[in-house]
Formats: C-alpha cells, structure tokens, sequence
C-alpha cells in the first residue's frame, strides 16, 4: 500500500503502518512456526497498532504489530485471555510462539498472534436495541471476569482508592493556544490547518464558559476494577447477530468501571456529532443487569469524560507534534459531538442515569 491523501496533505503514516519486510515476515514464519503464509492482508480498521490476516496451510490468523505499549505489560495483558476465554467471553487467546512466548519480538517490534475471527465490525448507532443491551451485559460480565482473574492472580491487586485527574481550566488553555502556535508555525494553510484553528479559539471560550461545570472531586464515584480500556466497534466483531469476539486488550487497567461504561457509550453512539441517547439508555440498562452500578457514579463519570474531551487535544497533538494524520477525522467528528453535548449536558446525564 502507498501513501494515502488527507485533506491535501500526503499521509505517510498509512503507508509506514502497511508495510511488512519480507526478511521480517520470514523471522515471524519461523517464531510462530507457521511453515509458510500463502497471503498476507493488511486491516486497515486499527488505528494505533497495524495487523494483518494471514492465509497459512495451519489455517488464518491476525498477526498484530504492537507499537503504544511496553513489552511487560503486554505479555501481561496477553496471559489473561485464555482465562476469559475459559469463562466463556468472547475472546481470543494469542498463539503462542514455538519457544512459548504469547510475544515474538522480531525486527524491532513487538508481534502477536491470534486465530482468525470471523465477523465484521458494526457501528453502535446500527446495532439493533436488543444488541445494544446484550453488549451492555457483556462489559458487565467481563468487568466481573477481569475480578475473577485478579482473585487467581492473573492481574495484580485492585487498590482501595483510585483518583482521576481533573484538567484545571487555565491548562486546557495553556494547551489550546500551544496548538494554536502550531497551527500557525507547521500549518500549510490547508482546510483542516483552517478548522483546528477555528476549532482552538472555540475551545478556549467553551472551556471559560463552562469551567464551573467541571468536576470538583478527584475521587470518581462507585466502584473500580480491571477494564478493557477500549471497547469501540472497531475493536468488536459481531457475526449472525452474536458477539463474537472483543479484540485488542493493549489498555487493560485499573479504572472506575463507571469511565469504562460512559466512554464506550460515547464511542460507540456518539456519532456524526450526536449521541443516539435511546442507544445510551439501552446499553448501561444491559450493563446494570449484570453489574448494579449506581446512577449517580455513570452521572459523575458521565461528567468527567465530557470535561475531559473538553480539555483534551491529543488528535491535534499528533497532528502537529507527530506529524501523524490518522485521527484528523476523530478531530472533527469529537469536536461537533463536544458541542451537542455541552448544550445538552443534563439531558445526556439523563440517558445516562435511567439506563
């Protein structure tokens, strides 16, 4: 695959993602002694870490090139799989390599093995209602599952007490005008160069505007555990209607199980700059049939996640600072999403709070 056009600016990072050396294929054939790959695919729905089906006479698998998280924690979170598997989520445990390792670490990286899944990813927003309930219960199921592995030792201890950062309003300032430098300074004056500027100077007077609204306490409400981390359609494959499996474990952590529940229903039904609130309403409805959170935790957590993607630039940071252009599109999808929802906070609480 070549370089791919964003916005009339080259995007090389499609390109560095896709490529696989042949010499680094090799070493990987033999790690996981898979005797040949009669095809190799690059997917290209990941957004952080690159992955391929691989056609072999063993039969397919998703070869996963990790690039955002450390070795150590890695294989930890890998080792955790088959457990959940055991207990009946739908997961897939890594391939392990001939030598034993769930990692081959061949030409500089970190690579996984997985057998192939077969399914498709589906939006939240064209899940049906009763699939939106029945995933709710499924984060529930696996909140309690990561629980269960944490008690037999597969995870380390859950602390008593967790904190979360609240952004102060003169730093999400001080962030937004360093942006604003960059724009200024790396910019070529194209079309999304012109929106993030725009975009900034919004911020900037949102983030005054609503300061009062943020949260106060640095303690989240109701309970906490071991997450997944990143529960979006991409990383879900659904088949004949089922989940058939959740993919992609690199951001396994301790957090309120509360964030979890909120920032998936962001994710996975905010979409085109609104939140389906029916969708919302449905999935934590799911979820509190399995794990009986409390209203007033998803309403705090609620709260947290709207600060903080009120205060959070990172798709213009690796924009400007990385020179990586894969997330422009979230950029803007996020920030029309930030402002249906500013205008709406209580009603989105709301959906939130009757689930």
């Amino acid at each position: 695959m070549g370089s791919r056009i964003v916005r009339g600016v080259i995007d090389t990072t499609a390109a560095a993602r896709s490529d696989i050396a042949e010499s680094v294929l090799g070493e990987l054939i033999d790690a996981f002694g898979l005797g040949e790959v009669q095809e190799r695919r690059y997917l290209a729905d990941g957004l952080m870490n690159a992955n391929w089906r691989l056609d072999t006479p063993a039969g397919q698998f998703a070869l996963k090139q990790v690039t955002d998280v450390s070795l150590e924690r890695l294989q930890r979170n890998l080792a955790v799989l088959a457990a959940l598997g055991d207990d009946g989520l739908p997961v897939s445990a890594p391939v392990p390599t001939v030598s034993g390792s769930l990692v081959a670490q061949v030409g500089g990286g970190a690579w996984c093995l997985f057998p192939w899944v077969a399914g498709s990813h589906v939006r939240g927003v064209d899940l049906a209602l009763p699939q939106v309930g029945a995933l709710g219960a499924e984060l529930g199921r696996l909140h309690l599952n990561l629980g269960r592995a944490c008690g037999r030792g597969l995870l380390p201890g859950v602390p008593e007490t967790i904190t979360a950062d609240v952004t102060s309003p003169d730093r999400a300032v001080e962030k937004a005008e360093r942006l604003s430098a960059a724009v200024r300074d790396k910019g070529t004056d194209s079309d999304f160069d012109k929106e993030a500027a725009v975009a900034l100077e919004r911020r900037r007077a949102l983030v005054f505007k609503h300061a009062d609204h943020r949260p106060r306490s640095v303690t989240p409400e109701g309970d906490h555990g071991w997450t997944h981390g990143d529960v979006q359609y991409r990383n879900l494959l659904w088949e004949g209607g089922e989940l058939a499996a959740i993919l992609d474990w690199d951001r396994l952590a301790v957090r309120p199980y509360a964030e979890e529940v909120v920032r998936t229903a962001q994710v996975q039904f905010g979409v085109g700059g609104v939140f389906d609130l029916t969708r919302v309403s449905a999935f934590v409805e799911g979820y509190r049939s399995v794990v009986p959170l409390e209203p007033s935790a998803l309403v705090d957590g609620a709260r947290r996640l709207w600060w903080k993607r009120m205060t959070d630039f990172w798709q213009l940071e690796f924009h400007y600072d990385r020179g990586d252009l894969s997330f422009d599109e979230l950029f803007t999808a996020d920030e029309a999403l930030l402002h249906w929802w500013t205008d709406r906070l209580d009603q989105v609480e709301d959906a939130f709070a009757a689930g």
